[in-house]
């Protein structure tokens, strides 16, 4: 059992150092998700997100935006108009 634990660990530490080692600061700031998407596509054909988990990140954060919106909106109405 603890030889398996120690398998699932050092496959997450060297999939961590994978992802650390091909990615810089200029990657992480000034560069469209879309853009990082289509090169990690590029660069790990195996390794691909597929569509429904790009599409729910894509979604899931359109509507973060939205509440965010829609929470400034409220607070604005409720005591800046007092």
């Amino acid at each position: 059992m603890a030889g398996r634990r120690e398998e699932i660990e050092a496959e997450r530490a060297e999939a961590a150092r994978r992802a650390l080692a091909g990615s810089s600061a200029a990657e992480l700031i000034g560069h469209s998700n879309l853009a990082q998407t289509g090169a990690d596509a590029e660069a790990n054909p195996e390794e691909r997100a597929d569509s429904a988990e790009i599409w729910g990140r894509r979604v899931g954060r359109g509507l973060g935006y939205l509440a965010v919106v829609v929470l400034l909106i409220y607070l604005a109405v409720t005591y800046a108009f007092v």
